[in-house]
């Protein structure tokens, strides 16, 4: 019995990954991804055209000769400049609003189980050409946050970000799994939070100070549990001693 639930702990079927429990992002967060590169288009056409534009009168103020009037250097440039800009737009612009509403449907995430009881681990699909799934057990968890950019607020969204200790530690940047898109984010982290605490206790946020549990000392071979202890005593005096110094 104990043999099954470690197993699915560890490596839950596929039958409870693809069940039910799963669930989306929210569709506003299918128009948010659509919504931000058509704006960030938006932003680079404006940029370049009204550097053009203090351009045009900064050069006619500095070389007159070249440039006699900024008036007609615009007139003559403007359809060209707003012409290329919207093309090289165009040409990154398209494949991502294609590209994106497939990005979405292949999204998915799981916290629970199928019998309804708490999933002791976070489950995130996601990738079109190279398809990635990947389990975060409880235990490996060592920070939840959740985030509401600008555009999330705009459609009433937010993401989860959580954090394992291999991960962190490591030179990766960010969080090792986020669940973007959902409507109910804040609950999603209460939830996450409420079942860590039942699942590992103390749980550590790296705001609290924690006091140090020790772990059971491992049977090695070769080496005998007495004297792990014993060296492990030994250490803890050294540290006292260090400390009241």
């Amino acid at each position: 019995m104990e043999k099954d639930v470690g197993e699915k702990v560890i490596k839950p079927p596929i039958k409870r990954v693809t069940s039910e429990k799963i669930f989306k992002p929210s569709k506003a967060f299918l128009h948010k991804n659509l919504l931000q590169p058509v704006v960030l288009a938006f932003t680079i056409w404006l940029i370049v055209v009204i550097c053009f534009v203090g351009g045009s009168f900064i050069g006619a103020a500095v070389e007159p000769e070249e440039i006699p009037s900024a008036i007609q250097h615009i007139n003559a440039w403007i359809v060209p400049v707003n012409f290329w800009t919207i093309v090289v737009n165009l040409i990154w612009l398209i494949p991502v609003l294609i590209y994106t509403p497939f990005y979405f449907k292949s999204l998915e995430y799981s916290v629970k189980a199928e019998t309804g009881e708490t999933m002791p681990e976070i489950y995130v699909k996601r990738g079109i050409v190279t398809i990635t799934r990947k389990h975060v057990p409880f235990r490996t968890i060592t920070n939840i946050s959740s985030r509401a950019g600008v555009f999330d607020r705009l459609f009433n969204i937010g993401s989860v970000h959580i954090e394992t200790a291999g991960y962190s530690g490591s030179h990766q940047k960010g969080p090792e799994v986020k669940l973007e898109g959902i409507v109910f984010y804040e609950e999603v982290r209460d939830f996450i939070l409420n079942e860590l605490r039942k699942f590992k206790a103390p749980y550590v946020t790296g705001t609290e100070v924690v006091p140090r549990i020790e772990e059971p000392v491992p049977r090695t071979e070769g080496l005998d549990d007495e004297i792990l202890i014993t060296l492990r005593e030994i250490r803890d005096i050294l540290r006292n001693q260090k400390t009241r110094k």
